[in-house]
Parts: structure tokens; sequence; C-alpha cells
């Protein structure tokens, strides 16, 4: 008998009629004879909706009362998931984040989780039970006050539960059949990648990839757990997340990229004019570190000669702008900068692959690829399996496009299908 945990995002439960479908699957995997926890994220756009109400309400709803609120998208449909289980002859106990034992640090909107202890779960597989999960949710330490984990926390959430339940497998259900080289919904002709390793998904989910949220792979990793993704809509074999998938004895082999992701959340901030001496690059990015902003790219301009002082720019989520600059603005008279520049109409383009280790000329050919598209490059960033460049948000598409075409990742044929939301 296997533990199999699975989690399915807000388009696998849109409705009544998703909601059935999803629990058949899960009833399915019971009757195989394992043990199933499962995690559910709000219906379909509930939490933006929310969002949105909360807006109405509030400019600037406390922290506190928001978390309350996002919360209840996912109870309602841990809830119904348990009824429609029932309908089916089997019984499902439905948990918030709180009572499943998941047990975060105190930052509203986007906890941590620090520790889970998930003995009413194991209470219920024991009795024979399906345990179902509102996902994105815990609870702090501190505070004992109920905490989100900031969008796409679901994932998170199950892969922490299933690292903690020692699970065999945690698989992800979401609205396309795995993970592409590319996101289908721009490249259609973006193949599925049967396998793929931890720090390539890392790196995809960090420049953009939807598909998984980035803390719930590093939380895979550090646990060696495989995560399985695939399609509640079909019974396609999926994609799987792994330790090492082109480990001698297997039929793949490394490819030099594995896939093309692309940003359009994130922004760019230009100090223009900072005094080139020591300590002042640091006080800049103490403040945006203090203000709990995170930084992506970072590139600084040679000094000019002439006046002692350079132009240092970095992208950001678009979300934290404001902070930013309201924060950069109050250490102006400190710091001596002349002034700051904002552009948000950029997007991010990232080639990512284990296999460019070892294969010279891959910066060349992608960036051939950029200026036959007519695609400006305005930031280069790297790592040893990852080129990301920042364009004007008007070329993400060309760029993606292009990338994908230089690197012969795309199809002999459309296969790539989207049944529907948004990818989560």
């Amino acid at each position: 008998m296997a533990l199999v945990v699975q989690k399915y995002g807000g388009s696998s439960v849109a409705d009544a009629s998703c909601i059935k479908r999803v629990a058949q699957r899960i009833v399915a995997t019971k009757k195989a004879g394992n043990d199933v926890v499962v995690i559910v994220s709000a219906m379909g756009d509930t939490t933006d909706e929310l969002l949105d109400l909360a807006e109405q309400v509030s400019p600037l709803p406390p922290g506190r009362e928001l978390d309350m609120l996002l919360t209840s998208g996912e109870r309602i449909s841990m809830a119904l998931l348990a009824m429609a289980i029932a309908n089916l002859g089997h019984e499902a106990r439905s948990f918030t984040g709180s009572q499943a034992g998941v047990i975060t640090d105190s930052t509203h909107g986007k906890a941590r989780i620090i520790d889970v202890t998930p003995g009413r779960l194991r209470e219920a597989l024991d009795q024979g039970h399906i345990a179902i999960v509102a996902g994105f949710q815990g609870v702090s330490q501190d505070t004992k006050d109920i905490t989100t984990l900031g969008r796409g926390g679901s994932d998170t959430t199950a892969v922490a539960l299933a690292a903690a339940l020692e699970a065999d497998v945690c698989e992800i259900y979401t609205d396309v059949d795995g993970i592409f080289t590319a996101d289908p919904r721009i490249v259609r002709a973006a193949r599925q990648i049967p396998k793929i390793s931890y720090d390539e998904m890392m790196e995809m989910a960090a420049c953009g990839a939807k598909i998984l949220h980035l803390r719930c792979v590093e939380y895979a990793r550090r646990f060696n757990l495989p995560i399985h993704v695939r399609s509640s809509f079909s019974t396609k074999e999926g994609t799987w997340v792994v330790s090492d998938p082109y480990t001698e004895g297997t039929e793949m082999e490394q490819p030099i990229i594995s896939g093309v992701a692309h940003d359009r959340s994130e922004a760019k901030i230009t100090v223009v004019g900072v005094p080139d001496k020591v300590g002042e690059a640091a006080a800049i990015f103490k403040t945006l570190a203090d203000a709990e902003i995170n930084i992506d790219m970072i590139v600084q301009n040679v000094s000019a000669a002439a006046t002692g002082r350079t132009d240092i720019s970095f992208t950001l989520p678009t979300a934290d702008s404001q902070t930013a600059l309201t924060a950069l603005k109050k250490i102006q008279g400190e710091i001596a900068y002349e002034s700051v520049l904002f552009d948000d109409q950029i997007g991010k383009v990232s080639l990512i692959g284990a296999g460019m280790r070892s294969h010279p000329g891959v910066t060349a050919t992608f960036f051939a690829a950029l200026a036959d598209a007519g695609v400006n490059i305005e930031m280069i960033s790297t790592s040893e399996i990852r080129i990301s460049v920042i364009v004007g948000q008007d070329g993400v598409d060309a760029a993606v496009a292009a990338a994908h075409r230089a690197f012969d990742l795309d199809a002999d044929q459309v296969a790539a299908v989207v049944y529907g939301g948004t990818g989560r």
C-alpha cells in the first residue's frame, strides 16, 4: 500500500462538475489500494474575487483579516470535495491548514512553513478515511493566527505534508498534461517533458513558469520527494520532477535546453547618479531587504570618470514596486543619488537546461535568435544552468517563440492542450 498525496488547483475544482470528476479520480486512487491525502485550492478565480471584494471595502485591509478572508476559498473547496467523495460511497474528512498541523511564521500574506505536525491526518488515514486539506494556509506558531503562504502556496502545502507523512509521491494536478518546454499558451508546438531535475524545475519556477511554485520544488528537493505533475482533465502520464532524470540506465539523454520560461510580473528600477564609493550599493539593497523586497537581476554601470557616479538597475516583483520606491526616497538624502527611474513594461525570458554547462555557444545562439526576432535586450543574468534577459513587454512572446525554435524544441505537431484556467 502506498501513501499518495494529491494536489488539485483552482481550475481542477472550478465548479461542481469539476469537483465530481476530481472526486472520482481520488476514489479510484483509493480503490487501487492507496492511502490518499488531498490538498485543494480555492475554486476557479475565487481568491481573485475575494481580493477584489476586500479592495472594495478597504484600500489597505489589515493582513490578519485579509488572511482570514482568503482562506475561506479553500475551506469551501475541501468541504464540497468531501461531500462529493461521500456521495461515491467513501468517507472523507476535511481539515483546515491549522487542523492539518501546518505551522508557519507570523508573516501574513506570505508566511513560511516552519513545521508540520500531521497527527490528525495520520489518525484519519489509520481509520481508512481520505484526508482533504485546505491548501495555501497554516497557523502562526507565535500568534496562533491563521496565515496564508502566498499565491501558489497550495503546491507548497502539498509537498510539505507529503514530506511530513513520508508519502511515496506528491501528485500535482493542473489544467495541462505536464511540464512543457514553454508555456503552451504562447508556443503551441511546445513539447511535454517526461522527466526534469529539481534544479532545472527550480530555475523554471523562479523564471516565471507557473506550473509549479518555487518553494514547493525547493521543499521537494530537500526531502528528495518525487513530484508528478499531471492533468486532472486527462489520464496522460504527465511529468516527473526528480533528483536526476538522466542517470545511467534510463532512455533519456540530457538535453542542452530543457525549456524557455517567461515572466511578465516584474518591473525595473534604476537608481541614477549613485556616488561610486564603498558601501553605497550595500546601503541601497539593505534598505530594500529591510522592506522585505526580493530583488532578481542587478546591473551596475561603469562609473563615469567626470562625475564619479554610476547607475544601478534591478528588477523586482511589480507588486512590490511602490514599497521599493518609497523606501528609496527615504534614503535619498543619505545616499545623495540623483533620481529614480521606474519601468513596469518589461518581461523576463529565460533559457533553462543543465546541458548548457557542457555546450559552448548557447548564449550566442540565444542572442542571435532574439536579434533575428527584432527583440532588444535590456539586462542579462546567468547561472550555471540558466540565461535570463529582460526585454520590452511587447517583445516577450516573440522572444519565447524565437528561442524555442532556435534550440529545436518545437514538436513536430501541436501536442499541448490547455484544458482551462491559468495553468495552476
